[in-house]
């Protein structure tokens, strides 16, 4: 995912003008929302132009190589049309391998090194002089998502090791934020007017884990350092929300009672990647087909309504027909809701590029559309199973045709939407109730109830 470039500000006439490049997943968009805040924060200007820039700020992926190309391509065009150039984020990790494409950027971080990228910015850009009492930011700092929906970032980093990501070498080991912290962000976000809160991490339900759940204060009240604890507190804010990369361990059945009773949306993103014992083992992946398929139909009897969304990978080193098979069985019998995935490609500093008997790219992308029509044919049935229901649907916007929304079981940029068409009298942020009258293979139409 890429957001758009800059985000637009009046610039200011005493020359500390940033522009800023923001690339990759949610978690880098809330890294980059941090530096823009504390950017703000001490006065600097963030522009939309590279012309009137002081200095531009790319933070890049790193994860696949058509991410790490994207990001070589936007600090490319950073440099020619601006000159002065700071890189950050999860491709900053690979020091070398930017400067040997890009020798002249000013200077390099890693990710989430809030304190190192500003320490850079102020050695070529000084700090402007502030006017007394300006209010330069607001109380949640400065969003790059619309006003009615937000990311909150509960930890950095992971304990897994698979063995196709190289995140853990980027970002290091689980760093879990203070509950107490991460409560007050989300208090302050639903004060402001936010609709939605899309809890985001590398591994959402080892939250705490590295800190062994101890007890933080949050309005004055303990609370534990725990998934549950974080979902049960966060349910008490009257907003939607949803979590993201949750891994399928025992500890998410003690939330699924909250989605049943309306405290948090019943939605679950559980990355996980593939069905075969023998090709989880090589990802180094946890749990096993069976137990999660078990586990699927347990929480679906707790919450009738959850909706799961998942990712697979196919064509993964040594992966066989009948594997392949295997997963496609698991599709079948899982009734995911909402699946993405990908097929294997080799990560620069990945274990698994070492692995014996690669796969074919013809066979990969045969597999890929294979699976794809398997997983069509199951979302479509799904979806045609909620024509004539009454969903609850968050608007995102509206445009000539109509109102464009998501219910409860679709998350911003990677489900799908609820299309209002002819349907103008409604904002941005407002929830609504409606009849769904269509539904295809991803999205759905209606009319206001």
């Amino acid at each position: 995912m890429s957001v758009e470039t800059f985000t637009p500000e009046t610039a200011n006439d005493i020359g500390a003008k940033i522009g800023f490049v923001s690339l990759g997943c949610p978690k880098n968009l809330v890294d980059s929302e941090r530096i823009l805040t504390q950017l703000r924060t001490e006065g600097y200007d963030i522009v939309n132009s590279y012309n009137n820039a002081n200095l531009v700020i790319v933070n890049t992926c790193g994860f696949i190589d058509s991410a790490v190309q994207e990001s070589l391509d936007a600090i490319g065009e950073a440099l020619a049309e601006n000159g002065k150039v700071i890189v950050t984020g999860c491709l900053g990790a690979k020091d070398d391998e930017i400067r040997e494409v890009h020798p002249n950027v000013l200077a390099i971080t890693g990710p989430h090194a809030y304190e190192e990228v500003m320490g850079h910015v102020h050695k070529y850009v000084p700090t402007p002089e502030r006017v007394p009492f300006e209010n330069l930011v607001p109380d949640t700092g400065v969003k790059l998502t619309p006003r009615h929906y937000a990311y909150l970032k509960i930890s950095e980093g992971c304990n897994h090791r698979c063995t196709f990501c190289i995140i853990p070498s980027m970002r290091g080991d689980l760093v879990s934020r203070p509950i107490g912290d991460v409560l007050s962000e989300a208090q302050r976000l639903a004060n402001a007017g936010v609709k939605e809160l899309l809890v985001i991490s590398q591994d959402t339900s080892a939250y705490g884990v590295d800190v062994k759940h101890k007890t933080g204060f949050w309005d004055g009240q303990p609370v534990k350092t725990s998934m549950l604890a974080l979902c049960e507190a966060l349910g008490k804010l009257g907003i939607w929300v949803r979590l993201h990369y949750v891994y399928p361990y025992p500890s998410v059945d003690d939330v699924i009672p909250l989605m049943a009773a309306g405290k948090i949306l019943p939605y679950l993103d559980i990355p996980l990647q593939h069905a075969n014992k023998r090709i989880l083992r090589l990802m180094k992946r946890p749990g096993s087909a069976e137990r999660t398929l078990e586990r699927i139909q347990n929480w679906r009897k707790i919450c009738p309504d959850l909706t799961i969304r998942s990712t697979f990978i196919v064509g993964f080193p040594g992966e066989t027909d009948e594997e392949f098979e295997e997963l496609l069985q698991f599709l079948r019998d899982a009734q995911l809701d909402r699946v993405g995935c990908f097929t294997y490609s080799d990560v620069e500093g990945a274990k698994a590029n070492d692995l014996p008997d690669p796969v074919p790219e013809h066979i990969k992308q045969e597999r890929y559309e294979r699976f794809m029509q398997v997983q069509q044919e199951i979302s479509a049935a799904r979806l045609q199973a909620k024509i004539g229901r009454t969903l609850t649907v968050l608007i995102d916007e509206v445009d000539n045709e109509g109102a464009i929304g998501r219910s409860y079981a679709d998350a911003p940029e990677i489900d799908g939407l609820v299309y209002l068409n002819g349907e103008h009298n409604v904002q941005p942020g407002d929830r609504v109730e409606v009849l769904i009258e269509h539904a295809d293979e991803y999205d759905l139409w209606g009319s206001l109830v």
